[in-house]
């Protein structure tokens, strides 16, 4: 990044999984609230995100690093270093699902799913919040999901990954609750990412039902980090409204409704159905 002492007086940003969809989104936001960014993705479309961010007058750095991997995840943290730049905000949003039957599916691409969605948010979250509390401020994002609040037949993995991450959120928020530094969880219901491509789930009834706005969830989730938010549900008020079911339903009937949006062939049956 540049040493530009104007740019050094903008805060700066860290937000990972930010080649599409909400990180993208959330990247956008803290773009044209003033933040300078480093972004992150482990695909090949970093690079036209990173110009597309550039456009709101921001300078960005993208880092592309498979965070899958503990070396990748230093290697992104070296980058950060480099900057000798504090983190003022960062946004942990990497993050893959994986559907089918758990006694059907890959064992290595169910490591790989905790890889990411867990492990890396846990060892970026000790490198930013370390940091953070010796200055004394900061914000941190951590991208749950709506899914993190129910059992998660046909997405048992990817579903434990969200409730750990819910926990370990609320878990983080409240240590440092005497601190200048504030954790928020951004609970999204079914957007419109490449999660049910990616996810091996475009033949369920998840796969078809409405999907929010990747723009508007990140809005409320930048919203909700920038008031020091414990959590957003963030979303349609449809999303929303299911949050706020999930809260009192018990967890045998989430299991149930579950299952029959999630399991394999669950579109096409419900089309037969309904002929």
């Amino acid at each position: 990044m540049s040493e530009h002492p104007t740019t050094d007086a903008r805060p700066l940003a860290l937000v990972t999984g930010a080649s599409s969809g909400i990180g993208l989104e959330l990247a956008r936001q803290f773009a044209e609230h003033g933040f300078d960014l480093l972004v992150n993705a482990e695909d090949d479309r970093l690079e036209d995100a990173a110009e597309r961010l550039r456009a709101a007058g921001t300078e960005v750095l993208p880092v592309r690093a498979d965070l899958r991997r503990h070396d990748e995840v230093e290697r992104l943290w070296a980058a950060v270093t480099t900057t000798g730049r504090p983190v003022d905000a960062a946004a942990l949003n990497a993050g893959i699902g994986r559907g089918g039957a758990f006694v059907d599916t890959d064992l290595a691409d169910e490591l790989d799913l905790i890889a990411l969605n867990v492990t890396s948010t846990v060892h970026l979250a000790k490198r930013l919040l370390r940091e953070m509390a010796a200055r004394d401020e900061g914000r941190l994002l951590i991208t749950s999901s709506i899914a993190s609040t129910m059992p998660g037949p046909y997405q048992a993995v990817y579903n434990a990954s969200k409730s750990f991450l819910q926990s370990f959120a609320e878990a983080l928020r409240d240590e440092l609750r005497d601190t200048g530094v504030t954790v928020t969880s951004l609970m999204p219901g079914p957007t419109d990412t490449d999660f049910f491509r990616r996810g091996d789930l475009e033949d369920t009834k998840l796969a078809e039902q409405a999907t929010d706005d990747p723009a508007l969830v990140a809005r409320q989730g930048f919203e909700a980090l920038m008031k020091g938010e414990e959590k957003k549900v963030a979303g349609s008020v449809k999303s929303r409204a299911q949050g706020l079911a999930n809260a009192v339903l018990p967890d045998r009937l989430k299991a149930a409704g579950h299952r029959r949006m999630a399991e394999p062939g669950s579109a096409d049956r419900g089309r037969d159905e309904e002929s």
